[in-house]
């Protein structure tokens, strides 16, 4: 799948994405660079393999034991530009760019499931969840555990995707999210969190200053596993 030591994890993927274009369709680096950082051992061993489609679509595809998956990809480093433009518009172009610089690199980027419709648009549209990473990341918890959450219907048709993890644990490692959650494996929830029933926006600009910031915590430590991973792996016989 390529040397991991090829990848920036400071590349910005607007910078070889054609203008007007969105990079999670667009961006060829983007692509390679998920291959070649998901494409590695599932927890029970059996290896797990993203191959690329050779125009494209499809974006990633995984196929063993009987099972195809096709993936798409998503930025989780979300401002809510559009749906919050009032209080986006009050912070600095210097601040808001330099969240932009950051949530473009690898660290803000996920791949998801979307042969059978797609959860990453159902996130996104669900006003419960508000494409928030943190909302999403405590609906996958809740699945591996039996739970219920505002995504359950369109997690259950990919069943067999998380099953590829075994765990709720197994799926934070494989994709390098373990700094999403604390010590004890709960979501680290960016906004008071009270079983999904109130607004999942911030409402005003020092709620929406703090949930910014604390994203780009997030999303820098994510960075720094991903370094981490490189590091490691590269290293291997």
């Amino acid at each position: 799948m390529g040397d991991l030591r090829e990848i920036d994890v400071d590349y910005n993927f607007f910078d070889d994405t054609p203008a007007g274009k969105d990079p999670d369709s667009h961006s060829p680096t983007l692509r390679r660079y998920h291959q070649r950082l998901w494409s590695k051992p599932l927890p029970d061993g059996r290896p797990f393999e993203l191959h690329a489609g050779r125009s494209l679509s499809p974006y990633l595809v995984y196929q063993g034991d009987g099972t195809r998956i096709v993936f798409g990809s998503d930025t989780i480093a979300t401002r809510h530009r559009r749906k919050l433009h009032h209080l986006y518009v009050q912070l600095s172009d210097e601040v808001n760019d330099a969240f932009l610089q950051r949530s473009y690199t690898i660290c803000g980027f996920m791949i998801f499931p979307v042969s059978q419709g797609s959860l990453n648009q159902r996130r996104g549209t669900h006003p419960r969840i508000q494409d928030r990473w943190d909302l999403t990341l405590e609906a996958i918890r809740r699945f591996y555990e039996g739970g219920t959450s505002p995504l359950s219907a369109i997690m259950d048709r990919y069943a067999d995707f998380f099953a590829l993890f075994g765990s709720f644990s197994g799926y934070l490692d494989h994709f390098l999210l373990r700094d999403f959650v604390d010590e004890r494996g709960a979501v680290r929830f960016l906004l008071p969190f009270d079983n999904f029933m109130s607004s999942a926006l911030p409402s005003d600009l020092p709620t929406y200053e703090r949930y910014r910031l604390d994203s780009l915590n997030l999303f820098e430590a994510r960075r720094l596993r991903i370094l981490d991973e490189i590091k490691r792996r590269s290293e291997l016989p």
